[in-house]
């Protein structure tokens, strides 16, 4: 099906279905063979090579979500990322990547690439003044080693957001890849591509799945750098099996609709939330006041439905989430319902608390990832756990 002039309902809808020429259902039919014909077959079929029938067409609605040539799907976000990683860095060669990243990702780098020779720089300084912070963080990072830039926008947790048209302006001027973690914007809301970002992954956990109960990732890139990654990808056999490849493609039908009410109430419960007195400060890039704000208009289409935000120090973070009725106190994110965690007890537990402090973290920092609730009731159930709490 082309994608020319489709909207992006219609491409989660419809662009990668399997038609079902033998009964002619409505859905994608699932093909759960682990084992394929190689004889008179114009494709040898096998799971861990990616190209089974759901594989390959889930594969082209990513990619078509996002605008890229290609697209492969994973077990999960982190298959993604390491895989993605170690296709395009050997022993010697060098990464910068932005200092406030995922948990997941910064531990596979500190703990794991010093055993690979891979080299590391962690940068500073991102959002308000991007021209300057890139110039005098990203660039002095640069050696003649580096191949590969890393991002992430809006980060986790602390919603930073990243200048891509000015990253991969710099990549490109030193002939080095870049890549970006995209989850917590979607394809919906962000695509890094149209901002020279080379290769682009997702937790499908996320937003893609969206239930809270799929555990996927997903890379779209051009079809040079999906054969790269591909070429790796099937020695290190992180593929994604039938059955919950075709759970993802049926939970992306509805992306775009649930990641537009995800929107909507995160705006909505960000500009409340700030009036709190109980509420130290809150982090979303969809608020005038978020430093980075005028930068997430500019490349961004929607705000997200994710919010951080710092309680007051005199309300305990552990008694606020068990006081929660309605919100869930939970380790993932991005599912229709609402869901809270610390991130110093979950995402960022592994790092130290130098680590997390260093990186803006606090024992009091929420991670809300908004559902897609009526709005008044995830606002009363958040005043009456700040109203239990600060009773006890």
């Amino acid at each position: 099906m082309s994608t020319i002039k489709k909207g992006l309902n219609t491409i989660c809808t419809h662009v990668g279905e399997l038609k079902d020429e033998q009964f002619k259902g409505a859905v994608s039919p699932i093909y759960l063979s682990s084992s394929y014909a190689f004889m008179d077959v114009d494709v040898k079929r096998y799971p861990r090579y990616f190209n089974t029938p759901n594989q390959e067409a889930l594969s082209k609605k990513i990619a078509a979500l996002e605008g890229t040539e290609s697209a492969m799907i994973f077990g999960s976000g982190m298959a993604a990322v390491s895989t993605t990683l170690l296709a395009f860095l050997n022993h010697g060669d060098h990464i910068v990547l932005q200092k406030s990243l995922y948990g997941g990702t910064y531990n596979l780098v500190v703990e794991e690439f010093e055993k690979y020779g891979i080299q590391y720089t962690f940068t500073d300084g991102l959002g308000e003044g991007a021209s300057r912070s890139v110039e005098t963080s990203f660039a002095k990072a640069i050696t003649p080693q580096t191949k590969v830039i890393y991002i992430e926008t809006p980060s986790n947790p602390l919603m930073t957001i990243t200048d891509m048209q000015m990253v991969a302006t710099l990549a490109r001027k030193h002939g080095i890849i870049t890549m970006i973690d995209n989850t917590f914007a979607s394809p919906i809301n962000q695509n890094p591509l149209e901002f020279g970002i080379d290769i682009i992954i997702h937790s499908a956990t996320k937003y893609m799945g969206g239930h809270s109960d799929i555990c996927a990732g997903a890379v779209a890139a051009s079809q040079e750098h999906i054969d790269r990654i591909w070429n790796l990808g099937k020695n290190l056999g992180g593929s994604l099996s039938d059955m919950t490849v075709w759970m993802l493609e049926r939970s992306m039908k509805t992306m775009a609709i649930r990641v537009r009410a995800h929107n909507e109430n995160a705006n909505e419960l960000a500009s409340w939330l700030d009036r709190l007195p109980e509420i130290a400060s809150v982090y979303y890039p969809g608020l005038p006041s978020h430093p980075d704000h005028a930068l997430a208009k500019k490349q961004m289409n929607g705000f997200g439905g994710m919010i951080s935000f710092e309680l007051i120090p005199s309300i305990d973070a552990e008694q606020f989430m068990r006081a929660l009725q309605l919100i869930k106190p939970s380790m993932s994110l991005a599912g229709v319902e609402s869901t809270i965690l610390s991130p110093t007890q979950t995402s960022h537990a592994l790092l130290s608390p130098e680590e997390r402090a260093h990186q803006g973290i606090t024992d009091g920092l929420m991670r809300f990832s908004v559902g897609i609730e009526d709005c008044e009731d995830i606002k009363e159930d958040i005043m009456q756990a700040l109203t239990q709490t600060k009773r006890q």
